[in-house]
């Protein structure tokens, strides 16, 4: 199959198109390059089935060619990381509900089967854990821009069930909770990188507020897995499917279990929230997915623990 891969330059996006690349697909990426790297495709740029555009999504003439001449689409372009919406707010809302918006149009014109990646932030401050892809949301105010990343995501969530709803546009939403690990960095704020990285060196690990908040962190080969699976699952179209590990950790018990796991002499010191995003930030205390939908459509499940996704991280930044 020839699949589209926007955002393929990016951590989750360039193990996806390797594993594609692996099973005999042909895959053109789309990426500006803004967040993606490079770097992260080095290894098979020169394969013979990938195609490289450097552009936006919100370029229509490009996302229309690259639409038209592939046979199926993952949408990964977005902004990326709670931080780059706190830095950036107008330009991250911008990229990703225009560019949703082009990429929904073109593959409705050309019928053209299409998994766009959400996020477990759409869930926002609800505390109805694990967290069911039918449940009632809960998001803070307008004027605290945490909450725009999910709500921009939760509008890309609308418009590609309206499509659905419409014209049967075969379309599935996938929510994503915490993806980590090999290529993936700490520059947005993602804890874990952040935390190997400073472990690895000794220095201190910064745990945000008072640590008590929990999270699940599912390692990217399982995600892709996923990923692969649910775009040739005709049962998935019109579903929003969570995907994600159930092994909750808090965020201070995470700093311990690394400092530990790779045999670091780091401390760990506690930062208030308003020290890293300034005044009014708000965070989810848990954040849990519910994974019956998609062991039902897949039967599909975590195969790797905590301790495999920190050695992997680890073994990158050591090399």
């Amino acid at each position: 199959m020839r699949y589209l891969i926007t955002g393929g330059c990016g951590f989750i996006g360039s193990h996806l198109t390797e594993t594609l690349l692996k099973s005999g697909n042909q895959v053109t990426i789309l990426d500006n390059l803004t967040t993606g790297r490079i770097g992260n495709i080095q290894h098979v740029e020169s394969h013979p089935d990938l195609k490289l555009l450097v552009g936006s999504i919100t370029d229509e003439e490009l996302v229309h060619e690259a639409i038209r001449d592939c046979d199926a689409v993952y949408h990964f372009a977005s902004a990326v990381g709670v931080r780059l919406i706190m830095d950036q707010p107008v330009e991250s809302i911008n990229t990703i509900v225009t560019g949703t918006q082009i990429v929904l149009k073109f593959a409705n014109r050309y019928r053209k089967p299409i998994l766009l990646t959400s996020t477990s932030e759409v869930y926002g401050k609800s505390q109805s854990v694990p967290f069911d892809e039918d449940g009632d949301r809960l998001e803070g105010p307008t004027t605290k821009h945490r909450w725009a990343y999910a709500c921009a995501k939760a509008l890309d969530e609308f418009i590609a069930m309206a499509y659905w709803k419409t014209t049967s546009l075969p379309v599935i939403v996938v929510r994503l909770f915490n993806t980590v690990g090999p290529r993936q960095t700490g520059q947005y704020g993602m804890v874990i990188p952040n935390f190997v990285q400073q472990a690895i060196q000794d220095g201190p690990l910064r745990v945000h507020g008072d640590g008590k908040q929990t999270r699940c962190f599912c390692h990217v080969a399982d995600i892709v897995s996923g990923l692969e699976q649910l775009m040739h699952c005709k049962a998935a179209y019109g579903q929003v499917v969570n995907l994600g590990s159930t092994e909750e950790i808090s965020m201070h018990a995470l700093a311990q279990r690394i400092v530990e796991r790779v045999g670091s002499k780091s401390t760990i010191e506690l930062v208030p929230y308003q020290q890293v995003f300034g005044d009014g930030f708000e965070d989810m205390l848990r954040r849990v997915p519910k994974i019956t939908k998609v062991n039902q459509l897949i039967g599909w499940k975590p195969q790797r623990n905590l301790a495999n996704i920190i050695d992997d991280v680890a073994a990158q930044f050591r090399s």
